[in-house]
């Protein structure tokens, strides 16, 4: 697997704006804006253009068209909790691009497990032949 050097965000690139949060939670749910929306717009951020390319390919419901990833943080009832939440969701998203998996060369199966294979398959066949009707 071959990596790229980490990633480093600037506070620039990253825009959070407060809302209110859904769900239960009573009077503090209706009257404080403790969620999180983060927009992060890969192209005009200051990533490599390897990561920008990568990210723009990955096919998540959190990136637009536009390519602005917007991540929505609500399960903490602080502002600051959600926002270090959506910041490190960001980050792991930006770190699943960072790596690439080994292509995967095809082989064939060796002439001992083909062996094997067709062994289990015609002693599967003599049970199931057993299962007949008897008869005299």
């Amino acid at each position: 697997m071959s990596r790229l050097p980490p990633a480093i965000l600037a506070p620039d690139d990253v825009e959070f704006s407060a809302i209110r949060a859904q769900g239960a939670g009573g009077q503090n749910v209706n009257k404080v804006s403790s969620a999180v929306h983060l927009r992060f717009d890969i192209m005009r951020s200051s990533l490599s253009d390897l990561y920008k390319e990568r990210l723009m390919a990955l096919s998540d419901q959190r990136i637009s068209k536009d390519g602005v990833v917007v991540i929505k943080a609500q399960q903490y009832r602080s502002l600051e909790s959600n926002r270090a939440d959506a910041l490190q969701r960001l980050m792991a998203l930006i770190e699943s691009v960072a790596s690439t998996p080994n292509v995967r060369h095809a082989t064939k199966p060796s002439f001992n497990a083909r062996r094997k294979r067709v062994e289990g398959k015609v002693r599967r066949g003599a049970i199931k032949a057993l299962r007949g009707k008897v008869s005299e």
